[in-house]
């Protein structure tokens, strides 16, 4: 992996169900990902057993659950999601983008 994430040249990686995702950068430690919704695509809800995760919004906006909270998130707001701990998101907007930031990397990405 470059030691640059240079987004012009990375193209989007399609999910389906109006999602798409970019890596920007990992070490065995951590990893970034840019991750864009459609309007009223749904990052079905979720815990993960090994990883702990941070989703600062870049664009748009989501309505975020994390362990039973709700709240709407707008561009500079964020969620923590600690490893084990339920988490979902629906994309209030269209092209509204997350930055992923997962400890350790998530390997099933790559």
């Amino acid at each position: 992996m470059s030691s640059f994430f240079l987004n012009d040249d990375a193209p989007w990686h399609e999910l389906g169900d109006g999602i798409r995702r970019k890596i920007v950068g990992h070490t065995p430690e951590l990893m970034s990902v840019l991750v864009q919704f459609d309007k009223g695509a749904i990052g079905t809800p979720h815990a993960h057993d090994a990883h702990d995760q941070i989703a600062y919004v870049i664009a748009g906006r989501f309505e975020c659950e994390v362990g039973g909270e709700r709240c709407v998130l707008k561009p500079g707001d964020a969620f923590v999601a600690p490893r084990l701990t339920r988490h979902g998101v629906v994309a209030l907007d269209d092209g509204a983008t997350l930055l992923d930031q997962f400890s350790p990397r998530r390997d099933d990405y790559l």
